[in-house]
């Protein structure tokens, strides 16, 4: 990338991020968010990285991506145990949650796209790969990577509705952006063609499946499940309904939909799971105003005796989503009723919970149609079919077994994207080094 041209983008940040300084204050002020990582964001001061081993640099821009690279990590892992492997993120949560669940790996923030920034982590870091999770298309980062050699590779890739429309109306830039990236991992063919539209090279870009699958876990006895069942009180006759990765107004429509059902079954149970952490108090305002009984999971434990309150519990915390549908029987994945256009819904298809969701999912628009042509999961146009769902699922349980049994063996049969994965990122990697330390 010429020096103009990344002093161009330089100036543009600075002004984007001059406008946006009120709003960054008052979430810096209001969420505790932007606190954090300057030095690394703005100066790209990440740990300086010390000795000789081939390294990788995974980056994820939050929770969701932070999540998604378990099971490239694990692969790595057994197929190079020498190699290191750092990662980076942006926001404060998907630090939270790298920090905790990749302990044993660097975690940093990633630098934002300042050229001086991305050069100077780049020479810290020295990778001999840059692994992107889904999409992070910065033209300074990658054209830094370009210049020291570094080979750029995007995991998982995907390109929402939204975000191809964006990319179409651009696509002189980001086609010089696109040509920097040596592999393009796609999700599904649509994907893929995609980002040759944009301007991908056509050598780049390979199909891979998607690697959401190979994460998402299917054994409801795994040590975190029964350990969040055990702090939530759940005995083997209750039946938990999960509204997961809600945004509003989702978390009143599962509360007042519960009001309309505890009654008459009384052995249900609600777990409500807000997306963003930001959230939490806001939610917990609302359950507190619903003059039902619950809890906060954050003040769930060990020693706890089961109250009343324990009836709703408001999941305030960051990283358990994948634990707690584990617990579920009846779910209904949020974003769906918004404009947010859905959230994973692998998770709990692959525990076999009988899931519903709104009909707002152009996000995950392939693994939708997956679901509902093995009929493993039901759309819900409103509130009211919601009701209809869930009132159904309780009503006739062999029905939900069933719907959720085909989601669960769908997950099981599309698993293997991470493997495939793989097999096109080691030779990245060991092209550069000599076989002796490559092996």
């Amino acid at each position: 990338m010429s020096l103009l041209l990344a002093w161009t983008f330089n100036a543009l940040y600075l002004c984007a991020i001059t406008l946006a300084s009120p709003w960054i204050l008052w979430s810096a002020l209001r969420h505790g968010k932007y606190r954090e990582g300057f030095k690394e964001k703005l100066l790209g001061l990440v740990p300086q990285r010390s000795g000789d081993r081939p390294c990788v640099w995974l980056h994820a821009v939050s929770v969701g991506e932070v999540n998604l690279l378990a099971t490239t990590l694990r692969e790595f892992r057994i197929a190079r145990p020498d190699w290191q492997l750092v990662i980076s993120t942006t926001t404060k949560a998907g630090y939270g949650l790298a920090r905790k669940k990749y302990s044993d790996h660097p975690v940093f923030y990633c630098p934002l796209d300042f050229s001086w920034a991305v050069k100077r982590a780049l020479r810290r870091i020295r990778p001999q790969l840059l692994i992107l999770a889904e999409l992070e298309l910065w033209p300074n980062l990658l054209g830094a990577a370009k210049e020291q050699g570094v080979p750029v590779a995007i995991i998982n890739g995907r390109l929402s509705d939204k975000s191809f429309r964006g990319y179409v109306k651009i696509r002189p830039l980001v086609a010089r952006v696109l040509r920097e990236v040596d592999l393009v991992a796609a999700q599904n063919r649509e994907t893929a063609e995609r980002f040759l539209q944009l301007g991908a090279r056509s050598e780049a870009v390979h199909i891979t499946g998607s690697l959401k699958f190979d994460g998402a876990t299917t054994d409801r006895d795994n040590p975190r499940t029964r350990e969040l069942r055990h702090l939530a009180k759940i005995s083997d006759d209750d039946v938990v309904l999960l509204f997961g990765s809600t945004q509003a107004p989702e978390e009143a429509i599962g509360l007042e939909l519960f009001r309309k059902l505890a009654g008459e079954f009384p052995h249900l149970r609600l777990a409500i799971v807000p997306r963003h952490p930001q959230r939490f108090d806001e939610v917990a305002e609302l359950l507190a105003r619903s003059g039902l009984p619950w809890a906060r999971r954050s003040t769930l434990v060990d020693s706890e005796i089961r109250t009343p309150n324990s009836a709703i519990i408001l999941v305030d915390t960051i990283g358990e989503l994948g634990a707690w549908w584990g617990t579920a029987t009846i779910g209904f994945v949020g974003g769906s009723f918004g404009s947010r256009g859905g959230q994973n819904m692998l998770e709990p298809a692959a525990y076999g919970v009988a899931t519903c969701f709104g009909p707002n999912t152009w996000n995950f628009r392939d693994i939708v149609a997956q679901l509902l042509a093995v009929e493993g999961a039901v759309v819900v146009a409103d509130t009211e079919q919601l009701e209809q769902f869930v009132r159904r699922a309780l009503t006739a349980p062999a029905w939900a077994v069933g719907l959720a049994g085909r989601a669960r063996s769908l997950v099981l049969s599309q698993q293997g994207a991470t493997r495939r994965t793989l097999e096109l990122l080691l030779p990245l990697v060991e092209l550069q080094i000599p076989q002796e330390i490559a092996a």
